[in-house]
């Protein structure tokens, strides 16, 4: 009998185990697929393809994730304002190369004096956002610096705190002490929520750097998103930073170019370079415009043309 009664006791605490672990296996199958589907449709609404999808003149074949193809991308800020398409006021380029394990991240200041491509003319390199949009923005840097760009990023900038808040917000190693917008920044380590990563990475007036400043503080708080977003932590808040992405945030990768790349290039993000393009300022009809020597943008483009390992 107490045989029997061991028997019937373990088929109990067997069936229950087996019980628990379905129901686990379920909500895990649940959750990985409510984050699918979530992702598949934040994906879907920021998808914007340029070039009727081809490729770049200055590519002679596509881009092979699996092969592990280095690639351009460019990263637009983009303040919106009423009735205009606004300006691109945040340029910068990353090349990404996971073979050397390494991005090379380049600030132009929105104030450089180029060729506008589709316009004829030299005008601000951001106002090629305002006269044609991203198309007429990617001719005009890809010109600029020789290079092609494969793909696009460009964000709502006013939207960007909504992103910052949605990953947890960021650390940034702070090298100015100032006051902007209502909140004050120490020297030092600081953790930025939303809205105020959007008044650090905006301030300019008072650094004497000028827009380098600025330029240096809107890499950090980019590279502060890329990385906490990558998280673990992060994926608990998914529904809230698809969001905010599908509100924000429009790119001309898809979903399964997205999945590629995290499968196959996240070495690369293991040693962010960053660069500033050296130049002056210059007033032209009386209108002020930075000017870049043909020796320094010789310089910029033979150093993302070697991260591209382009010939």
């Amino acid at each position: 009998m107490r045989s029997e009664r061991k028997r019937t006791k373990k088929r109990k605490w067997l069936k229950i185990t087996f019980i628990t672990l379905s129901v686990i296996l379920l909500l895990v199958v649940g959750y990985l697929f409510m984050l699918y589907k979530s992702l598949t449709n934040t994906v879907a609404n920021m998808h914007e393809p340029v070039r009727d999808g081809q490729i770049s003149e200055k590519r002679d074949q596509e881009i092979n994730f699996k092969n592990k193809d280095p690639f351009s991308i460019l990263l637009l800020g983009v303040d919106q304002r009423a009735g205009d398409k606004g300006r691109s006021d945040t340029i910068i380029v990353m090349t990404v190369n996971p073979k050397k394990q390494s991005i090379e991240m380049v600030s132009i200041p929105r104030d450089t004096r180029t060729e506008i491509i589709g316009r004829g003319f030299e005008d601000k390199i951001n106002h090629a956002y305002a006269f044609g949009g991203v198309e007429m923005s990617i001719n005009t840097i890809e010109n600029f610096l020789d290079i092609p760009i494969d793909y696009f990023v460009q964000v709502n900038m006013e939207g960007f705190k909504e992103i910052v808040d949605a990953v947890g917000g960021v650390t940034v190693d702070n090298d100015l002490e100032f006051s902007y917008d209502g909140h004050s920044f120490p020297k030092g380590k600081i953790t930025l929520n939303g809205e105020e990563a959007l008044a650090y990475s905006r301030m300019r007036k008072a650094d004497p750097r000028g827009d380098f400043g600025r330029q240096i503080r809107q890499r950090q708080i980019i590279e502060g998103v890329i990385k906490e977003g990558a998280s673990l932590e992060t994926l608990v808040n998914y529904g809230t930073i698809f969001e905010a992405l599908s509100d924000n945030v429009k790119t001309n990768l898809t979903f399964d170019q997205m999945v590629a790349v995290q499968a196959n290039y996240r070495a690369a993000a293991k040693s962010i370079n960053q660069h500033q393009i050296n130049g002056s300022g210059k007033r032209i009809n009386g209108i002020y415009y930075y000017i870049v020597p043909e020796e320094e943008k010789l310089t910029i483009q033979n150093l993302l043309k070697d991260h591209l390992e382009l010939k």
